[in-house]
């Protein structure tokens, strides 16, 4: 098996670079991080490029045709997710004057992980992991985060994988 490193950080400038990754994450979600990776370039195009805003206003006509859409991941669920969580995006942005000061809101990483998990759809331990690693918040190291939830570190783990 070859070595794998950690995803390449991103510095978000925009809330579509929040919901980019957060994507990721809910296309991740019980699949292959190869399969999301292959299709990646097909998902931004689908997806209005994340400009959070276009998401959000998707409607039925678009989800039926996203759920058509060989470019994408067709899993009706999770792309009703990405569409309800830039919606909880573009409301936690407004309601901080920020999407980074949401995250920054909570006082470290497990109760930014809580929160995470109770706002957002599809949005696991490993997504959260993932998530704030990916967009530069402050997370734990990696293996020391596993083993404290009882598991072996993966090399091919999506939360090490971009």
């Amino acid at each position: 098996m070859p070595e794998y490193g950690a995803p390449p950080q991103v510095k978000p400038k925009r809330l579509g670079d929040y919901l980019e990754v957060m994507s990721k994450a809910v296309f991740q979600s019980g699949m292959s991080w190869q399969v999301v990776n292959k299709k990646w370039d097909g998902i931004r195009d689908a997806f209005r490029d994340f400009d959070a805003e276009g998401v959000a206003r998707l409607g039925e006509r678009e989800i039926d045709a996203l759920t058509q859409d060989t470019r994408v991941i067709r899993n009706r669920r999770k792309i009703e997710a990405i569409i309800e969580n830039a919606n909880r995006m573009l409301a936690l942005e407004a309601e901080h004057g920020g999407f980074r000061k949401y995250l920054r809101s909570h006082g470290g990483f497990e109760a930014t992980v809580k929160d995470l998990r109770k706002n957002f759809r599809f949005m696991g331990e490993m997504g959260c992991f993932y998530f704030l690693y990916v967009v530069g918040e402050t997370v734990p190291e990696y293996e020391a985060w596993c083993r404290s939830r009882g598991r072996e570190p993966m090399a091919a783990s999506p939360a090490r994988l971009s």
